[in-house]
């Protein structure tokens, strides 16, 4: 390695914070998130709320599960899905005070402003 190059990602530990943070820059995942954080859910139901196709909702509750911050329980022929982590919201919370502080500056970001904006709404409404 040059001497003005950066450690690669996972060399700092920073690998699985950007995983986890790729999994909940998703306005869908979000608003996944805050229904499952009143309780559990079911794909069927999601679909309905969110008014997008079954394919599409199980994909995002699927990436969610993988990442391991949702868990699926049967029940007869139904899955009923929560938060796996509830200290979920907790990081939901802190990212609104953040945004807060700093004006909502990333939604003005020229990387990443346009779907950061859906994304502070649904924290937003998260309360």
């Amino acid at each position: 390695m040059l001497i003005n190059e950066s450690p690669p990602a996972n060399a700092c530990g920073l690998d699985p914070a950007a995983a986890l943070f790729r999994s909940l820059s998703d306005p869908i995942r979000l608003k996944i998130i805050k229904r499952m954080a009143g309780g559990e859910v079911r794909v069927g139901d999601l679909t309905g709320e969110l008014g997008l196709a079954q394919s599409t909702v199980s994909m995002h509750v699927a990436c969610l599960r993988d990442c391991g911050l949702v868990e699926g329980r049967s029940q007869g022929r139904s899955v009923y899905y929560s938060l796996s982590r509830p200290e979920l919201m907790d990081v939901l919370a802190q990212a609104e005070v953040l945004l807060a502080a700093t004006g909502n500056a990333v939604s003005l970001c020229p990387n990443y402003g346009t779907g950061s904006t859906g994304a502070v709404r649904i924290m937003e409404n998260a309360r």
